[in-house]
């Protein structure tokens, strides 16, 4: 527990790594105010230096989360379907440029704005009883919290449409083989190969990192001949950076670099 947590996210700080565990039981549902939570923490982990991986993941075995709660749509209100998507994107559209690196550790059913909030993360680890799923269309709706565009990135047009379109659920398995998880652990291990992973990012330089990231990001939204000369000059511009003297230097004296983030 740490001061970052609130009423449905408890976050644990562990070296340089929060730990987020969504904690909504039953099924850890989303809600306006959970996710306000998740975008004013990755805003409030995007200032902390002492920060560089955030592993998502859900409370117990069983869900890691379910998505929005239909009942807040029962009534066909489209000013709270309209509040609810926005809030939605402010959640995840955050995550997604977090300056560090996020990881979920898929423990469980991942449904709807469950699986978006990993499809919004930069990696994914799935247990081995993992279902993911974006079952919008069944009952009438669509995944406004990036899921058609997200999960195309990761598995390409087809699997997206068999998800979307034919509301197919995926297992683990299924998942690792059409890239939309990167590794898939025993159950009970999401967490536990997530700090795993977060502490490799520690032994890289966080200002190199954050650049990195933004630059992989860029083949989303501009031409490879765009993005080339952005990759350049952010290479020439961490000569600015303290970092980048600490790590040449490290290297030279065979010794750990001691990470400064700035």
């Amino acid at each position: 527990m740490s001061d970052y947590s609130s009423q449905f996210l408890t976050v644990e700080v562990i070296a340089h790594t929060a730990v987020v565990t969504f904690n909504n039981p039953p099924a850890h549902t989303w809600t306006a105010q959970s996710l306000a939570d998740l975008r004013d923490l990755v805003l409030s982990l995007n200032e902390d230096k002492n920060i560089y991986a955030l592993v998502l993941t859900g409370d117990g075995g069983k869900f890691f989360s379910a998505g929005a709660d239909l009942n807040v749509f029962a009534d066909g209100d489209k000013q709270v379907a309209r509040d609810m998507s926005d809030i939605f994107a402010q959640a995840f559209e955050t995550l997604a440029t977090f300056r560090g690196v996020s990881i979920a550790a898929i423990n469980g059913y991942a449904m709807g704005g469950g699986l978006e909030v990993a499809l919004a993360c930069d990696i994914r680890i799935a247990e081995e009883h993992a279902v993911m799923a974006l079952p919008e269309a069944s009952v009438g709706l669509l995944p406004c919290a990036g899921g058609t565009q997200n999960l195309a990135l990761l598995v390409g047009e087809g699997w997206t449409k068999r998800m979307i379109l034919c509301g197919e659920r995926v297992n683990a398995d299924k998942a690792l083989a059409i890239n939309l998880v990167e590794e898939v652990v025993a159950k009970g291990e999401g967490k536990r190969a997530a700090i795993a992973l977060a502490e490799k990012v520690a032994k890289q330089s966080p200002v190199a990192v954050a650049a990195c990231k933004h630059l992989i990001q860029k083949n989303r939204v501009m031409p490879i001949e765009q993005a080339l000369p952005q990759e350049r000059q952010a290479f020439v511009d961490l000569f600015d950076s303290l970092d980048q003297k600490e790590g040449v230097q490290a290297f030279l004296d065979k010794r750990k670099p001691v990470w400064l983030n700035k």
